[in-house]
């Protein structure tokens, strides 16, 4: 089916389109939510609230244009930025409660879901670090795979700032990589290791030179 094409049966409220739409982009949404918010329960709520408020502003795809991906990442992206917003009102006003008695959590968990959280929140705490601007073109361009017009247009910012920012969110992560790197080589290295060697998985993003950039 040709984009414009899907777009127009957006638009017109084809649900069957719009079913489409869903299953062809849910799995990139849900993992652009992901990367943002750094919580799988979260980025699962910031996916429903994307669809939803893309069924909601269906006329206002435009009749002529692209794949309807970057629309989505865009919702997606303020969808992220507006929970993230919610969570530190969140945290915030429980910091001036008492604090609660501790109990013991016997909950059961996937092994699988627990390396998966632990996964996020190592990207997450050298993502966090960075300006929201900066992070959000990094998690479009980077992991999402859009170009820069599409970021662009999923932000509704020039093209020039989606470069500037880009440029600047590589450099800074690049930096707290190291950063953080050096600090697991020295908290992981054991007896026998050879010197620089970092033990576990001390693996951050492997970000694409200027140069690989579409």
């Amino acid at each position: 089916m040709e984009d414009n094409e899907v777009r127009e049966r957006i638009r017109a409220g084809d649900r069957e389109a719009f079913g489409d739409l869903y299953d062809r982009y849910a799995r990139t949404v849900h993992q652009h939510a992901a990367r943002l918010t750094g919580d799988l329960s979260a980025a699962e709520d910031v996916m429903s609230e994307t669809f939803l408020a893309a069924w909601r502003t269906r006329e206002q795809v435009r009749a002529e244009g692209g794949p309807l991906g970057p629309w989505l990442l865009g919702i997606a992206t303020n969808k992220a930025r507006n929970h993230r917003r919610g969570v530190g009102r969140r945290l915030a006003f429980l910091a001036r409660q008492p604090r609660p008695e501790e109990t013991a959590d016997f909950a059961e968990a996937s092994a699988e879901r627990l390396d998966h959280q632990r996964e996020l929140a190592a990207v997450r705490a050298v993502l966090d670090r960075l300006r929201g601007p900066e992070r959000e073109v990094l998690a479009l361009c980077v992991w999402a795979g859009l170009d820069y017009a599409q970021t662009a247009d999923a932000l509704g910012v020039p093209v020039g700032t989606v470069r500037s920012r880009l440029s600047r969110a590589r450099k800074r992560l690049r930096a707290l990589t190291g950063e953080r790197l050096a600090q697991e080589a020295g908290e992981a290295r054991e007896p026998g290791r050879g010197r620089g060697e970092v033990g576990g998985r001390a693996a951050i993003v492997a970000l694409p030179s200027e140069r690989g950039s579409r």
